[in-house]
């Protein structure tokens, strides 16, 4: 890895990261980032999980939702690993996903059929029952070696502060169902009233500003209206 290069292109990412509106943008844009910057990355998520139940806060890439949400419909992976381990190992590298797991089999086996030949990861944080994890994601085994992890380590990084901001694992959970019910009742409006998503989006918060109602009540009101047949 070109060190000079990488760590010209996190300064500009830090600079690009304190542009960004939300917690969400930035770890949005961290794991886009993870796939531009890392050698051989083909997709990048942040994985949190909460007493057992895995959350994705942010991907990039396939493979990357259904990967988290098998780790926590089985219980087993190597984010749950890293997280348990007591010798505050803070960094884990599946160098070959081809060959047997017999820490997590059952994860692993689901993975290879995926397509994901390595990973790596890096911990975030850990808050009593919760844990979340910057994982990296490559369909070729070998894929990451030592230098590359420690460049996971460096985005991590930036992970790990933006998430600092955030409250709770429940506030980034309940902002992103209130994005996607957002973005759904913006879609319904665009197709049954031929809109553009701006004006579609400026529907919703006028009828949110003038009825006092919160922007996601609103959408879901549209979502339910809208199920029910044309308006």
């Amino acid at each position: 890895m070109e060190w000079q290069k990488f760590a010209e292109e996190m300064a500009l990412l830090a600079r690009t990261l304190l542009k960004q509106d939300s917690v969400q943008q930035t770890l949005d844009e961290i794991a886009a980032s993870a796939v531009k910057l890392v050698d051989g990355c083909d997709a990048a998520g942040i994985l949190a999980v909460r007493k057992g139940r895995a959350v994705t806060l942010s991907s990039y890439g396939d493979m990357v939702e259904e990967s988290d949400r098998l780790q926590g419909a089985l219980g087993e992976g190597p984010c749950f690993d890293l997280a348990r381990r007591a010798d505050e190992e803070r960094v884990f590298r599946v160098a070959d996903m081809t060959r047997p797991q017999p820490d997590w089999p059952r994860y692993a086996e689901a993975a290879r059929e995926l397509g994901i030949g390595s990973m790596t990861g890096v911990l975030l944080y850990t808050h009593e029952e919760d844990f979340g994890a910057l994982n990296l994601y490559a369909r070729r085994p070998g894929a990451f070696t030592e230098d590359v992890a420690i460049a996971g380590w460096l985005l991590a990084s930036h992970a790990a502060v933006a998430l600092a901001d955030a409250r709770t694992i429940d506030q980034l959970e309940h902002a992103l169902e209130t994005r996607h019910a957002i973005g759904e009742a913006m879609g319904m409006l665009m197709e049954r009233h031929g809109m553009s998503d701006e004006d579609a989006f400026s529907v919703l918060r006028n009828i949110s500003q003038h009825h006092n109602i919160k922007l996601r009540d609103v959408a879901q009101q549209i979502r339910e209206k809208h199920a029910d047949g044309p308006a």
